[in-house]
């Protein structure tokens, strides 16, 4: 089952993630969840809204790979319009585990 969660700030997710092994940086590594999409699973979304506009909001997705459940990583995402790039777009067909029908 899929994992969401909300907090006070972006920190305090990614705090959390490492402390449950999510250490590899996807936002750096990248390439790995294009080239291979069927090898990932999203296993936890942590979401930050700023208060004062969209452009403070953020996710910080928990992405592990089905064939080494050992590799574990984060990825961040932002919400405003300059923060889409290849990757953000391609997490939202990612499986989510425990999504219904998959």
């Amino acid at each position: 089952m899929i994992h969401t969660y909300n907090y006070a700030d972006t920190s305090n997710a990614l705090k959390e993630l490492q402390e449950m092994g999510f250490i590899y940086d996807y936002n750096i590594h990248h390439d790995e969840f294009l080239k291979n999409p069927h090898d990932f699973e999203i296993v936890h979304i942590f979401r930050y809204e700023g208060d004062s506009s969209a452009d403070d909001e953020s996710t910080v997705y928990g992405i592990r790979s089905k064939s080494n459940h050992d590799k574990k990583g984060i990825f961040v995402s932002g919400f405003s319009a300059n923060s889409e790039c290849e990757s953000t777009r391609f997490l939202i067909g990612l499986t989510i585990k425990g999504r219904k029908g998959l």
